[in-house]
């Protein structure tokens, strides 16, 4: 499962995981030194909090995916910032997004070519948890219509 999580992100380390009812719940932990800032670019060491951030991925073995990251909280040192605290963040998924790029990307593949109720009636039965609303959002965010 280390695997796995280190082809999301090499600096998430795998914690455990559960399997119920056809959904697979991954915990991970981030295991950078220093985070940068995404306000003014200065980084920082300085932990101020943790909490539990929980998002979609693509499916294993026939499961849902939901990956639970303790995500942290940083203090930002630089006086001249326009925030004291600031989110770790993640090149793999979006700022506050519920769904992995790579997620959204299957999502949009599958979409493109039928309606959104269609689309969700599908991906809802094997591979995540989704509206026709949703599938709609991600069309019209990509360009490719609804």
């Amino acid at each position: 499962m280390d695997k796995f999580i280190k082809q999301l992100d090499p600096n998430l380390d795998y914690i455990n995981h559960e399997i119920n009812d056809g959904k697979c719940y991954i915990t991970v932990a981030s295991n950078r030194k220093e985070v940068t800032c995404p306000f003014c670019g200065q980084s920082s060491s300085r932990i101020h909090s943790t909490y539990n951030r929980t998002f979609q991925d693509l499916p294993i073995q026939g499961n849902k995916v939901f990956i639970i990251i303790r995500n942290r909280k940083m203090f930002c040192d630089n006086p001249d910032c326009s925030h004291t605290t600031f989110a770790e963040r993640f090149d793999f998924i979006s700022y506050k997004a519920k769904k992995t790029r790579r997620l959204e990307d299957e999502i949009v593949r599958m979409s493109i070519n039928c309606s959104s109720v269609a689309a969700s009636k599908a991906l809802k039965e094997n591979v995540v948890d989704i509206g026709k609303s949703t599938v709609c959002n991600l069309l019209k965010k990509r360009n490719t219509g609804c």
